[in-house]
């Protein structure tokens, strides 16, 4: 099931009426991949996201945190590109309201969540 994001403030996030408080991912589907870590920290790599990348989203948001600091590489822009997949990298406040609008709308859209910096 489909759920839109609660809530969202540093270092916390609420989907579905439960309460994260470590960095996570959203399915497609609705599944939740929580206590997320990177291979390079503040560094997204294609690696990091193999199975998400996997289940074809058309649309990928990315919250980089509350100030932005993790990184998207090159290598993933370019993945998602040659697959088709629409990429929204943003600070995680504004890509909380960019994946609710496209739940909304119905979109096949998931979700890599950076709750802290």
């Amino acid at each position: 099931m489909k759920f839109q994001i609660d809530s969202y403030e540093f270092g916390r996030m609420m989907v579905g009426g439960k309460d994260f408080a470590s960095d996570l991912i959203i399915y497609p589907d609705g599944d939740i991949y929580d206590n997320w870590w990177r291979q390079q920290g503040h560094n997204l790599v294609p690696d990091d996201i193999g199975g998400l990348l996997e289940t074809r989203p058309r649309i990928l948001i990315i919250g980089t945190g509350a100030y932005g600091r993790m990184n998207v590489s090159t290598e993933l822009i370019e993945v998602c590109r040659e697959n088709g997949i629409k990429l929204d990298i943003l600070p995680t406040a504004d890509a909380v309201t960019s994946f609710n609008k496209a739940v909304n709308e119905g979109a096949v859209v998931a979700g890599c969540f950076h709750l802290t910096c």
